[in-house]
């Protein structure tokens, strides 16, 4: 049966609908009193889903329509049965009272429910093999990245650029550590390019490379350019999951956590072939002496600490990878945060996709309004959140998990 429902505050009841239009008998909109609401004859959703379709029938009727309507309970053929109907009205509206109090305060004490698992919205819940989120220092992360462009524009060459690499080799004392150091000559001169690799050894055979870019844009050197998100946010997050690495024999393959240098363009707009020195070289490098082919995926990290975080889906990336980084997002509750935009973007993921290696950019490419903070002097520690570091490190660690289980 259908039913009129009204709120409590109004002092109005749950009425059955068909009992009402019965004793009218004419159209319920025009006799249906001010301030009733209604559920719709045909909802538009099963209720067993636990939702509701609802009619508006608050417009407020005419004086001369509540007037007929109580003119037409009183007609002498009906008067026998109406008086029977509006007794039970009163009975209906004494006896529903305190439960319309006490379902107003058991809403108000009630907390947010999970969808139920019938929702078309609700993604597949994880599986037996699910463990507990990985842990991820978000706060000791946000300090790295302050830290980090404390020294200010980082561009290729600099005594700032250099200053950042040994910040990094710093926090990376004890482990293993490779520096893989060359030169390059764009048109704008000779700069040197350092490439920093921490290598911490897994029981499987093979290798996933986690990297981040740290240097800033040389064409943008001359202005206080300190790109807070962009190299520096994914830089720390790299530093923080070394902390978590450290010491661990690992339970699956090796994890290589990559910082590449030369990855900004040297010129502005972007021009590929003077642009990801560091990934170019690498991955040539790993090609010749064979490491590549032990590469069983390259995670990029880049521009993930924007305090408003929707982290794209890149169309030349590789699927199944992308879809396991959110089923990992989904496992540990972040999955709102990502691909809800796909969008085509050269990153430094390209050279190892290019070469066959299975690959995913973790990027937030829309920082501010139309992306309007990238490569700005507002680039800056204020539009980042630490809250942002952790969904971003809890996901990555936790899509390395679900690698090992491949």
């Amino acid at each position: 049966m259908k039913h009129l429902h009204a709120s409590c505050e109004s002092g109005l009841v749950r009425v059955p609908l068909i009992a009402v239009i019965k004793h009218t008998g004419t159209n319920r909109h025009n006799h249906i009193p001010a301030g009733a609401e209604c559920v719709s004859p045909e909802p538009a959703l099963s209720l067993s889903k636990g939702r509701k379709s609802w009619v508006d029938c608050r417009d407020s009727p005419s004086p001369e329509g509540t007037t007929q309507f109580f003119s037409d309970l009183l007609e002498p053929s009906t008067r026998i049965g109406n008086f029977l109907f509006l007794l039970t009205m009163c009975l209906i509206v004494l006896l529903a009272a305190p439960a319309c109090s006490k379902q107003k305060n058991a809403s108000a004490e009630t907390t947010v429910e999970a969808p139920s698992a019938n929702s078309a919205s609700t993604p597949a819940p994880a599986t037996s093999d699910s463990a507990a989120p990985p842990s991820f220092d978000s706060s000791r992360a946000m300090q790295y990245v302050k830290e980090i462009v404390a020294f200010g524009p980082r561009p290729n060459g600099s005594e700032n650029h250099r200053r950042v690499e040994k910040y990094i080799l710093s926090h990376l004392k004890g482990l293993d550590v490779e520096q893989d150091d060359f030169e390059v000559t764009p048109s704008e001169g000779r700069f040197p390019i350092h490439n920093i690799i921490a290598k911490f050894p897994g029981s499987k055979d093979g290798i996933i490379v986690m990297a981040s870019h740290y240097d800033t844009n040389w064409p943008l050197r001359n202005i206080p350019y300190i790109g807070a998100n962009d190299g520096a946010s994914s830089s720390a997050l790299l530093l923080e999951i070394a902390n978590q690495l450290r010491g661990k024999k690992l339970e699956g393959y090796s994890l290589w956590l990559l910082w590449d240098d030369g990855e900004e363009s040297m010129r502005l707009p972007w021009y590929d072939p003077e642009s990801l020195y560091g990934v170019r070289h690498l991955a040539q490098k790993w090609q010749d002496d064979g490491t590549l082919k032990k590469v069983k995926a390259f995670i990029l990290e880049d521009m993930i600490g924007d305090a408003d975080l929707n982290i794209d889906r890149i169309i030349e990336c590789t699927p199944w990878l992308e879809d396991l980084v959110l089923d990992a997002a989904t496992r540990t509750g972040y999955q709102s945060h990502f691909f809800a935009r796909q969008i085509s973007a050269e990153d430094d993921y390209r050279p190892f996709e290019d070469r066959g290696v299975p690959s995913v950019d973790i990027i937030d490419f829309e920082y501010g309004y139309n992306n309007v903070f990238w490569h700005t002097t507002e680039d800056t520690v204020d539009k980042l959140s630490p809250k942002s570091l952790a969904i971003v490190g809890t996901v990555t660690l936790e899509t390395v998990r679900l690698l090992n289980q491949r």
